[in-house]
C-alpha cells in the first residue's frame, strides 16, 4: 500500500487551490514568461503558465509552499496543459518532457521539505493531467458532425509522454482532471496503464470530471452515473469533480457519486461562480461553510479548491477538514 493510501484512511486529505489565480498576482510580462532560455523565441509566450516551471521556477515553488503552509496535504504539478497537444498553441511541443519533469521536480522538492519538518503530516505531489483543448467525442465544426480535431491514439501518445516525465520527476500519484470528455480521459488512463505495465510500477490515480452546467452532465453528455461506469474498469484511488461550479452547485452531484461508488471521492470546486468580470468573489469563510456541509454529509475523502481559490481558502478548508473523520465508504449490497 502506498503512503497516500495509508494517509487517506486516517484523515480527510486536503488538495491545493488554483495555480493560475496565484500566478496572476505576479503580473508576469512577456519577458518574464520567456526567461533566458526562450529570449529569442519567434512566437509570443505570455499566458503559458506551464512554461513558468522552466522560466520562473522560484514562483512555482513559492506557490506550492504557500499551499502547504495553508495545510494542504497534496499539491498539483504546474502541468495542466503540458502535453504536445496543449503546447502546440505556443509552438512548444518539443519541450513537453522538460515541462513535466521540472514541474514534478519542483513540487517534489517543496513537498519533501515540508514532510521533513513534520513527518507526521506527509506531503504528496499529484501529477496534473488536464483534458487538452480538443475533444475526441465531438466535432468542433457544426457543419461536419463526423469530424474530430484529435484521435484517441494521438491523445494516448501525448498523455504517455506526459505521464512518463511526471513519474520520472517524482510524483506520488497522477490526477486526470477537469474531464469534460470521458473519451479523452480514457486515452489518459490507457496511457497510464501502459506506462505502469512497461515499468512494472503501481502509482495511485485520481480521476476528476467536470459537470459543465445545471443539466448535471459533462460536456460530452454523460450523467454522473454514466461517467462513473465509464472509468470504473481502472483501479483508482479516487473519483470526483472539479471546476465549472462552486461548492454549493456541485454538492448534488457529489451526493449521487457517493451513493454509487465504493471509491474515495474528491472535490475541488471553484470559489463560487464567476462574476461579470470573470473574477471569483466567494470568500474563504463562505467556502468553508459549504465544505463543512460536504463533510457533515460524509461526501468526500479529498477536498481542495479550483478556480479562484487561494491559500486563504485552503487554510479555511483544512481547518474544518481536520475536525471530521474520513468519509466512510458504503459496502456493496
Amino acid at each position: 500500500m502506498s503512503k497516500i493510501e495509508e494517509a487517506i484512511k486516517k484523515n480527510i486529505l486536503v488538495l491545493d487551490g488554483a495555480m493560475g489565480t496565484m500566478l496572476q498576482r505576479y503580473n508576469f510580462s512577456e519577458e518574464d514568461f520567456r526567461g533566458e532560455r526562450f529570449k529569442d523565441f519567434p512566437h509570443s509566450l505570455k499566458g503559458n503558465n506551464d512554461l513558468l516551471s522552466l522560466t520562473q521556477p522560484q514562483a512555482i515553488a513559492a506557490v506550492h509552499a504557500k499551499y502547504f503552509e495553508a495545510g494542504a496535504d497534496i499539491v498539483e504539478t504546474n502541468t495542466f496543459s503540458a502535453t504536445t497537444i496543449g503546447m502546440a498553441d505556443y509552438h512548444l511541443e518539443d519541450i513537453v518532457y522538460d515541462l513535466n519533469y521540472e514541474s514534478a521536480r519542483i513540487a517534489r522538492e517543496v513537498a519533501d521539505e515540508f514532510t521533513a519538518k513534520n513527518p507526521n503530516k506527509p506531503r504528496f505531489v499529484a501529477g496534473s493531467i488536464g483534458p487538452t483543448n480538443r475533444t475526441a467525442s465531438m466535432s468542433p465544426d457544426v457543419n461536419d458532425p463526423g469530424y474530430r480535431a484529435v484521435t484517441f491514439d494521438e491523445l494516448r501518445i501525448a498523455y504517455k509522454q506526459q505521464v512518463e516525465a511526471l513519474i520520472e520527476g517524482g510524483v506520488d500519484l497522477l490526477l486526470v482532471e477537469t474531464i469534460f470528455d470521458t473519451l479523452n480521459a480514457k486515452a489518459a488512463l490507457f496511457a497510464i496503464e501502459e506506462v505502469k505495465e512497461e515499468r512494472n510500477l503501481a502509482i495511485p490515480i485520481m480521476v476528476s470530471g467536470t459537470i459543465t452546467d445545471a443539466s448535471g452532465r459533462t460536456l460530452s453528455g454523460q450523467t454522473v452515473e454514466a461517467f462513473l461506469i465509464s472509468i470504473s474498469h481502472i483501479p483508482l484511488l479516487s473519483i470526483g469533480f472539479n471546476c465549472a461550479l462552486g461548492a454549493d452547485q456541485l454538492k448534488p452531484y457529489l451526493k449521487r457519486l457517493a451513493m454509487n461508488t465504493q471509491l474515495n471521492i474528491s472535490a475541488h470546486p471553484n470559489a463560487g461562480l464567476p462574476n461579470a468580470f470573470g473574477q471569483y468573489d466567494q470568500s474563504p469563510a463562505e467556502m468553508q461553510v459549504l465544505i463543512k456541509d460536504y463533510l457533515q454529509d460524509n461526501l468526500v475523502n479529498i477536498i481542495g479548491g479550483c478556480c479562484g481559490t487561494t491559500p486563504e481558502h485552503i487554510k479555511a478548508i483544512a481547518e474544518v477538514a481536520a475536525t471530521f473523520k474520513p468519509r466512510q465508504i458504503l459496502e456493496a449490497v
